[in-house]
Formats: C-alpha cells, sequence, structure tokens
C-alpha cells in the first residue's frame, strides 16, 4: 500500500506542475486555453524578439514545448527545437551558434549539460526543477567561454502554487550545497530528515 499511495501522490504532484504550464498538458483535448503563464510567455516572446535577443527556452516538458512551437510557427518565428528524440544534437548546436533560430526550445533533461551555446543572450526557465543544480546547468549552456554579451535569465513561476514551493525548496537546497562547499558545517543543522 506504502508504493501505491506514493505513486498517487507522485502522479498529482505531476498533474500540479503541469497545469502550472498549461492546463491542455492534462486535459489533451484542448477544451481549456486560458494560461497566465503561457500568456505572459507570448507578451515576453514579442519583446525579446522585437529587441533582437536570442533566447534559449528550457521545459521539463516536451509537451509544454510543442504547444510553445505551435504558437512561433503560427507567428513565423524561426526556432530550432532540442528534445530527448533528437537525433543530432550538434547540428542543432552549429546551426543555433551560426545565427539560425530566434528561439532554442530545449527540454531540460536533453539539454541542461554538454551544450555550449553562447549565440543566445536570454535565457528562459518555462517551469522550475526540484534540483538547482540541473537549472543552473542549464542556464550555463549560455554563459560558456566565448560569450561577449550579458546574459539575461528569466524563470516564469505562478504565484501560490506548487512551483512556488518548489523554488523555496530550491532556495533551501542551494543554501546547504553552499555551506557545505564552503565548509562552513557549524551552521548546517543536519537531521535524518
Amino acid at each position: 500500500q506504502g508504493t501505491e499511495a506514493q505513486m498517487v501522490f507522485l502522479d498529482a504532484l505531476l498533474k500540479l506542475r503541469q497545469i502550472c504550464c498549461h492546463p491542455t498538458l492534462l486535459d489533451n483535448q484542448g477544451e481549456c486555453q486560458d494560461s497566465a503563464k503561457f500568456e505572459y510567455l507570448v507578451d515576453l516572446l514579442d519583446t525579446l524578439r522585437q529587441e533582437k535577443h536570442r533566447v534559449l527556452l528550457f521545459s521539463q516538458f516536451t509537451s509544454m514545448l510543442s504547444l510553445i512551437e505551435t504558437h512561433l510557427q503560427a507567428i513565423d518565428c524561426q526556432y530550432l527545437k532540442l528534445t530527448g528524440a533528437t537525433k543530432d544534437r550538434q547540428d542543432l548546436v552549429e546551426r543555433f551558434q551560426g545565427g539560425e533560430g530566434e528561439v532554442f526550445l530545449i527540454s531540460l533533461k536533453a539539454g541542461g549539460t554538454g551544450l555550449t551555446l553562447t549565440g543566445a543572450d536570454t535565457v528562459i526557465h518555462y517551469d522550475p526543477w526540484w534540483n538547482p543544480a540541473a537549472e543552473n546547468q542549464a542556464t550555463d549552456r549560455a554563459y560558456r567561454i566565448g560569450q561577449d554579451k550579458p546574459v539575461f535569465v528569466h524563470k516564469l513561476i505562478c504565484e501560490g502554487t506548487v512551483e512556488e514551493r518548489i523554488q523555496q525548496m530550491q532556495r533551501r537546497k542551494d543554501t546547504l550545497a553552499t555551506d557545505l562547499l564552503s565548509g562552513a558545517t557549524q551552521q548546517v543543522s543536519l537531521t535524518p530528515e
């Protein structure tokens, strides 16, 4: 029963995270089209496009990347997309670095490490990940050696939701990791929990 309860809990948590991104992720019939976060992203991308920024856009949900891709196609915005299904990652990287695409859609798991994408000057995290190190590694794709522009990072968080709780947890983990790495263990009260 413990394992079954855990599965129900994790499924509910997943759904809470998905509904923050877009209700369509839960209802693939597409009946509910309203999403405050998606509308905010649309406005943000419009502003960034007018200002000629090049964007790395990360999400954990490939279904969310597909929704964003549909929007980019509708407004005739040039983009590239990298997910776990992508065969030739390096080819996409070289195309983006060569100036192709205004937006690079990347699934966090597929593109979090090992890529140099200094062609971008803006990073958007559409949804938060539990592990702050994974997010930071993704952000670092644009901060590699050879970056000659300031890089702006946007994290889209729905207020009063599970996403806000994830952010709070990230801050606690970050502080703990920083204290442990700096040797300031006397400031860390460790408990089994």
